[in-house]
């Protein structure tokens, strides 16, 4: 199984590679604009990456618990359930 530290750390080079390396191989009249670009492509595509790694890693959806669990948890909490659920459509 893959350590947890590998699927950023490949990312990471792959994306520094594109922010960092690939500039100084710009060439044409527009070498800076070109640079810039590469640059700013490679950090925002990076956080995204990121962001949507580290959301996956700890989801804020909950579990879908049954209403036995509910009501067990429900009277260990001290909050009192009535056994019968009024449901109006």
């Amino acid at each position: 199984m893959v350590e947890a530290y590998v699927p950023p750390l490949i990312i990471t080079c792959i994306w520094a590679f594109i922010g960092i390396i690939c500039p100084f191989f710009a060439r044409g009249p527009n070498k800076g604009v070109t640079q810039c670009c590469l640059m700013l492509t490679a950090s925002t595509c990076w956080l995204f990456w990121l962001c949507c790694y580290m959301t996956q890693m700890n989801p804020l959806i909950g579990p879908t618990l049954s209403m036995n669990e509910i009501m067990i948890m429900a009277r260990e909490w001290g909050n009192e359930i009535k056994d019968t659920m009024d449901v109006t459509v």
